[in-house]
């Protein structure tokens, strides 16, 4: 157990950052330089809270991975030294173990039985002096005992579990980075299920992690109805609760914490829309992956802006701007560009007269280089974002995907989306998610074969079109739990069609609020309905759940969620009365390329 003494604040981010700071010192018994040894997931937990560079200057000699016994100099700092790219030079290590021998090593990986049989590989012809091992899960007693009985050497001098197993996007935003779950939701309570075990195992431990992680202990746990593998996961996360000492943490007096187990199929709508965020449309045009947006083949970038960083850890632009709309993004970057034109001035050379300007402009130098990278890169994206929404007639495209969620008008919407669907100026990934959103929308009154037969006619292949049927089994109004359109509802649906219609011009790429916010609002009032959101027998310290008003919420969306949830939810943060803090979790976040991926598979 990692011995995290409970944490007041609930911040995904700050939550992993403490355990890697403990980690890289062995939790203080492995000072001195060492090796860190990761595995795939691992890398990307701690690469979403320290940069590399950051990472060298915690006594870390060199970054590696444990399934890579061939070439422990991968990450060295010698080749940092020399460059990304650069050779190795002769400061680095070899692959001869005489090399590595004097140095320790710490290990943190995932408890699985390939990792353990990593470790033991590793053990039988050891590389480092000593080995602390440092587990982001749970480790079975079968796994402990067999990575025990193998170090006959005796090198490994402590193991110890820390549960980051998650990857923390935002403060508020959490992953497992697992891909292909919606399959795995669609398998549920099915004798295709076991197919999908790993996945399940997989989402399981994460989101148990991320109970440890946070020092929280549910006071009431809740899923949604219509879906079996919400109710499966809340239940196991529930036993595993009351089973294990681990989990018993000092609760609050008050509301507590809820947890909500929620699945994607029952909004289907929020990862087809476009999006006029920062960070979700740079995901869903530029994608956004381990921070790293690629600009390669992209006009008038310059080769050192051809891979960048967005990570709001390392860059304060992109924290304060990552949920500002297209519009509040590009007043800011004219600023950020006024502010350096400025900056750039003071520090002229023509300026410089006195050994004493000299020496303060070196000392300002680095800065200033740094600070002209990033206000380059923010309008190389910027710039590279303008172009698509251009090329791709986005802003047209996007309003009629608005009108298509949040409003009820067949006749104009089929008249519209046929016009659409004709036009050589709206690209055809376009033109299968506005076949989509109105087949969704409807399912049962609109002739959503004559819909395909349009969209094969605009473009459309054939596999696409099949889509919409995909879709509608996966998604329709038979699959899907209640609320997407209002239906449950008479009065929120009348609510919502007015607000469209009275929000006016400067709105009409933002009116789309997605399902899991209307969740949240009848949570924090005590009004969440038990028929629709039960709680699991045993999990809630109140008599009536249902009424319970928490202090927190834990969200995990099974399936994946998307950063127009994360958004939502940032806003609602930061502005609701009650300082209630969400923390919105799920298997992957979610594009409408990588939704639609998904989709295929099914």
């Amino acid at each position: 157990m990692d011995g995290f003494a409970t944490n007041t604040s609930i911040d995904g981010v700050a939550a992993i950052r403490h355990y890697i700071d403990r980690i890289v010192t062995g939790d203080n018994k492995c000072r001195g330089m060492k090796v860190f040894l990761l595995d795939a997931s691992t890398t990307q937990i701690v690469s979403c809270v320290y940069s590399q560079t950051e990472i060298l200057k915690k006594e870390v000699y060199l970054v590696s991975r444990l399934d890579d016994t061939t070439n422990p100099s991968l990450n060295s700092t010698q080749q940092q030294q020399n460059g990304e790219h650069g050779d190795a030079g002769e400061g680095s290590l070899s692959s001869s173990p005489h090399n590595t021998g004097h140095l320790k090593a710490v290990v943190y990986v995932r408890p699985t039985e390939i990792n353990v049989g990593l470790l033991v590989r590793e053990l039988a012809r050891p590389r480092f002096a000593e080995y602390h091992v440092f587990f982001s899960g749970i480790l079975s007693k079968g796994l402990l005992r067999l990575l025990a009985d193998n170090d006959v050497h005796e090198r490994v001098r402590q193991v110890q579990e820390f549960y980051g197993d998650f990857v923390p996007i935002n403060e508020d935003l959490l992953t497992l980075q697992c891909r292909h779950t919606l399959a795995m939701t669609v398998a549920a309570g099915t004798s295709w299920a076991q197919n999908h075990a790993h996945l399940y195992e997989r989402n399981l431990r994460g989101l148990q992690g991320m109970l440890l992680s946070l020092r929280r202990k549910p006071s009431a746990i809740r899923y949604a109805a219509n879906s079996v593998v919400a109710q499966q996961l809340a239940k196991d996360v529930h036993d595993s609760v009351v089973s294990d000492q681990v989990f018993h943490f000092r609760q609050s007096r008050g509301g507590g914490l809820l947890l909500l187990v929620l699945d994607r199929r029952d909004d289907p709508v929020t990862p087809l829309l476009s999006q006029w965020t920062y960070q979700a449309m740079v995901h869903e045009l530029l994608g956004l992956n381990n921070h790293r947006v690629i600009l390669r083949g992209a006009p008038n970038v310059s080769k050192d802006l051809e891979e960048v960083v967005l990570s709001a850890n390392q860059d304060e632009f992109f924290k304060t701007n990552r949920h500002k709309n297209f519009g509040e993004l590009g007043e800011a970057i004219q600023t950020m560009l006024k502010e350096y034109q400025k900056q750039t001035q003071q520090h002229n050379t023509s300026n410089l007269n006195t050994i004493e300007d000299m020496q303060n402009f070196m000392d300002k130098f680095p800065e200033l280089r740094s600070r002209s990278h990033n206000v380059s890169k923010h309008v190389a994206i910027m710039g590279e974002l303008a172009r698509l929404v251009d090329v791709c007639s986005l802003m047209d495209v996007s309003q009629f995907e608005q009108e298509l969620a949040c409003a009820d008008d067949q006749s104009a919407h089929t008249r519209e989306l046929m016009e659409k669907l004709n036009s050589p100026a709206v690209k055809i990934p376009d033109k299968l998610r506005l076949g989509l959103l109105y087949s969704l929308r409807y399912e049962n009154s609109g002739n959503i074969h004559l819909i395909q037969q349009a969209m094969g006619k605009g473009g459309v292949p054939p596999d696409m079109v099949d889509l919409v049927n995909v879709m509608l089994r996966y998604g329709g109004h038979k699959s899907r739990g209640p609320g997407l359109y209002g239906e449950h509802n008479l009065v929120t649906k009348m609510t919502k069609n007015f607000m469209t219609s009275v929000q006016g011009v400067s709105n009409v790429y933002s009116q789309h609020v997605p399902l899991v916010m209307d969740t949240i609002q009848s949570a924090v009032k005590g009004k969440l309905p038990s028929k629709n959101y039960p709680c699991i027998k045993g999990s809630s310290r109140s008599m009536s759940p249902e009424t319970m008003i928490p202090e927190e919420i834990i969200i995990f969306m099974v399936g994946g969620v998307t950063y127009e949830e994360a958004t939502k939810i940032s806003e609602f943060n930061e502005t609701n009365p009650a300082k209630i803090k969400i923390i919105l979790g799920g298997s992957t976040v979610h594009n409408s390329t990588s939704f639609l991926e998904e989709m295929k598979a099914l």
